[in-house]
């Protein structure tokens, strides 16, 4: 059993204002996608839910459906469809909202190449490696106007796959791709017939408006109105490069996803934002929030810096939150198999140093699709979740981390395997599962867990304390939130300043006793977690 005594340390931030002498509104943000937790699905790997939408005859010589391969450790991967679909995402809507997510985030739903691509390298062989895989990811659009045909069924479009998420609660967080297509070029010559969908982009009609041609970038001609769409330099491998300069791409873009909002999604997730410029994506969130005032837009730049991911967040550029890679970074080594202490994280907030344009509407995550699973324990998943639900921002939680799915395992060693209808009736009874429902719960009934100030009391080794601080004109919470990673008990005290206010358990039933001077005594076990909430008013006197 360890004991630490923790300061009461309470400052204001930019992100609080006084109102009056006595009383001052302490809030991190009022966006009211705040208050919402997502749960992200690789759509094709959640559940087959319809087997007549899998097509296992698509592609020929190159088919699309089930594509096994192994990974350099010898694990079996997939790098075809697998029959995940709308409908295994809404038979089992019931599973993510018992879970308490309020959210679900899809992977791109737009039309894909019906094949797997001939070209570029194979897995093993460099990067990227796509020779043999197929858009069963989404992310090689094709007709931005049109759903991907393997998604479907007879009785469930996406407006009826909206309309089953939101009789669960659930809203739907729509998946942007602008930058780039489907590959588009080093095809083999069976691939580059009029009915290969690579390289080639269609409109609402169905009419071909662009068309690589098979042609390298480089070779690429714009007095060839099929080729003005795109860039003549090269970006992500093979993929075509579209080109943020045309005006017809701004427009396909907009209206596509406008398109796709008018029919049902509540957010919108952008990939590869910094693979365009900054005044593409200004002028995208202005023509789109034109239509739809005040939608939440979030978005993914891969980098470890924050000063490299924050610009997205400012008004000038579009005010797109992003995905926390910093804080995912941190959060890996703290809780995965490096096990570094809780200090490591408080590097990543960047709560008053104005880096981002508000911190307090970043999307936190531990893992994805992209990356290795988080290299953990149970325990280790705990403390992840502990920490990920209760820390500012927006709890983002992958598909599978409910039961540790595939932990620690890369892209082509397990991190996008199918789940299946059985892990996800197994699932209801693991231990992560409930305790993020447990979370979930906490979070939805708490402000301060949503939107309220972080103030930092205490952040090193195993322990972690902080308080959330959520005060309007008429309401006062004051969170606070004592996190324990360690193996065994920790008694943590807190001095009079915090000990004298009236304090209430929001979670289980901690052992809390408070001393003849207002010191706040608390037990919190070993990888757990004590919250506790007080109503009574913050002054400025408490500054």
């Amino acid at each position: 059993m360890k004991r630490v005594s923790i300061l009461a340390a309470v400052a204001c931030l930019g992100a609080c204002a006084t109102t009056d002498e006595s009383r001052t509104v302490w809030i991190g943000t009022d966006h009211p996608f705040a208050s919402e937790t997502v749960y992200f699905i690789v759509t094709d790997r959640f559940v087959d839910g319809d087997p007549a939408n899998n097509y296992p005859e698509q592609g020929g010589d190159w088919p699309s459906f089930d594509r096994p391969i192994a990974s350099e450790d010898g694990h079996a991967a997939n790098i075809g469809y697998l029959g995940g679909d709308f409908k295994g995402v809404a038979d089992h809507a019931d599973y993510i909202a018992d879970m308490g997510f309020s959210a679900v985030w899809l992977t791109p739903i737009v039309d894909n190449p019906d094949a797997a691509f001939s070209g570029g390298v194979a897995v093993g062989e460099g990067f990227p490696a796509d020779h043999g895989k197929t858009g069963y990811h989404g992310y090689w659009g094709v007709n931005f106007f049109a759903l991907d045909e393997h998604l479907v069924s007879p009785d469930l479009d996406y407006v009826g796959l909206d309309e089953r998420l939101e009789a669960q609660g659930l809203k739907l967080v729509l998946d942007v791709v602008c930058n780039h297509g489907s590959p588009s070029f080093d095809l083999r010559p069976e691939q580059t017939g009029p009915n290969s969908k690579f390289g080639k982009l269609y409109d609402g009609a169905g009419m071909l408006v662009a068309d690589h041609m098979n042609t390298p970038p480089e070779g690429l001609h714009f007095h060839n109105p099929l080729h003005r769409m795109f860039h003549r330099e090269r970006d992500i491998g093979q993929l075509s490069n579209l080109n943020d300069l045309s005006p017809a791409v701004l427009d396909y873009c907009v209206d596509a996803n406008l398109q796709w909002l008018a029919q049902g999604a509540d957010a919108i997730r952008i990939d590869t934002i910094k693979h365009m410029p900054d005044a593409f994506w200004a002028n995208f969130s202005q023509r789109i929030r034109a239509q739809h005032p005040g939608l939440f837009m979030f978005a993914e730049h891969w980098s470890y810096e924050a000063t490299d991911v924050a610009r997205h967040t400012f008004p000038e550029n579009g005010e797109i939150s992003v995905l926390d890679f910093p804080m995912q970074g941190a959060m890996s080594e703290v809780f995965g198999s490096k096990q570094l202490g809780f200090e490591r994280l408080a590097e990543a907030l960047h709560l008053d140093d104005g880096v981002y344009y508000n911190p307090y509407e970043l999307m936190s995550f531990y893992d994805n699709h992209d990356m290795s699973r988080l290299d953990a324990d149970v325990d280790g998943f705990v403390d992840a979740n502990n920490w990920l639900f209760t820390a500012r921002g927006i709890p983002v939680v992958y598909y599978g981390s409910e039961t540790a799915f595939r932990a620690g395992r890369g892209e082509h060693a397990g991190n996008r395997d199918y789940y299946g209808v059985e892990r996800v009736t197994a699932g209801v009874g693991h231990v992560l599962y409930q305790q993020i429902k447990r979370l979930n719960r906490l979070r939805r009934s708490m402000p301060s867990l949503q939107r309220g100030v972080q103030r930092n009391l205490l952040m090193n080794g195993d322990r972690a304390a902080f308080l959330r601080l959520w005060q309007t004109q008429d309401e006062t919470e004051v969170a606070l939130v004592l996190l324990n990673k360690g193996d065994a008990v920790d008694v943590m005290t807190v001095d009079p300043a915090l000990g004298q206010r009236r304090w209430r358990a929001a979670i289980d039933d901690p052992r809390v006793a408070v001393d003849g001077s207002g010191r706040l005594t608390v037990h919190v076990p070993a990888h757990g977690i004590v919250v506790l909430i007080s109503d009574d008013p913050l002054t400025t006197g408490q500054r």
